[in-house]
């Protein structure tokens, strides 16, 4: 388990708390959740809400200090931002009970390089960059390592049921589902040999041209 972060925040009254006034006083709009609790509307500096976010992730606990109220142990639980410049506009908090567990999508970390890249000129491709678990909150980690040095030739995969997993973490996903496999570049000959080739006019002979010519006389005569 990670250390855990301490976050501060401030109760935000209903008709005090339309989002753009709170983001113009230099806050972010936040909403908390959870066990045993009432929804609390909050607001959240946004220097601070931006620097928990970016070292916590969704797969963090955090201490969550509001105003009048013990620290609760809460997870963001979803962020939105701004089409424009992809700032972050609202927060969700979920406060958790630490002895019940929860589901909870961890990021997955690719280290190393692919034999199957760097010597045979394979693409890597990337299936998963998350797997959703199941744990205690006191258990949840950052990230989890996924090795690229298991991937020698085009025939490798890595799937879930591959991943150090810690032992009170439960994969939720089917074990195996693939994160990472190489795929072989194909020849550009090889290509080309598949590629349809274009259809050739058939050559009409005389005869035949006249006989068309005849069956079409006929026919305007049948219409008259």
């Amino acid at each position: 388990m990670t250390n855990e972060l301490k976050l501060a925040a401030e109760i935000r009254a209903e008709k005090n708390g339309k989002a753009k006034k709170v983001l113009a006083a230099g806050y972010i709009p936040a909403v908390i959740y959870g066990s045993g609790m009432e929804n609390m509307n909050l607001k959240i500096k946004k220097h601070d809400l931006e620097r928990a976010y970016e070292i916590a992730g969704e797969s963090s606990l955090i201490k969550l200090a509001v105003e009048g109220e013990e620290p609760m142990k809460v997870i963001i639980k979803e962020i939105q931002r701004s089409g424009v410049k992809s700032s972050i506009i609202h927060a969700d908090f979920y406060k958790v009970d630490m002895k019940k567990k929860i589901f909870v999508e961890i990021p997955l970390n690719f280290m190393g390089e692919a034999k199957a890249v760097k010597e045979l000129g394979g693409t890597l491709v990337k299936n998963l960059d998350a797997v959703e678990v199941e744990c205690l909150p006191g258990d949840i980690i950052k990230e989890i390592e996924v090795d690229l040095t298991k991937l020698e030739t085009f025939d490798d995969v890595i799937k879930l049921s591959d991943l150090k997993m810690p032992a009170d973490i439960e994969l939720v996903s089917q074990d195996d589902l693939v994160v990472a496999s190489v795929l072989e570049q194909r020849a550009e000959e090889e290509v080309k040999e598949e590629a349809p080739a274009p259809a050739e006019a058939v050559p009409v002979k005389e005869g035949e041209k006249e006989e068309g010519k005849e069956e079409g006389k006929k026919e305007e005569r049948n219409k008259k």
